[in-house]
């Protein structure tokens, strides 16, 4: 099995990962929202659209 970040060998510690560093910039990706799946429901949409409208309208 390799690596998901950068395709080494994987090591039983940090499986499915190589090292620390590869774990750490996978957790990275969840927190930062880099592995989020985009919505189709309408109303994400539209709650979206109203939030951008509300930080828009705050900064001026």
């Amino acid at each position: 099995m390799s690596c998901p970040i950068c395709d080494k060998e994987t090591v039983a510690t940090y499986r499915p990962f190589c090292s620390k560093r590869c774990a750490d910039i996978d957790l990275g990706k969840w927190l930062s929202g880099s592995y989020s799946v985009p919505s189709q429901d309408p109303e994400d949409l539209e709650k979206a659209l109203e939030e951008a409208d509300r930080n828009t309208q705050t900064k001026h």
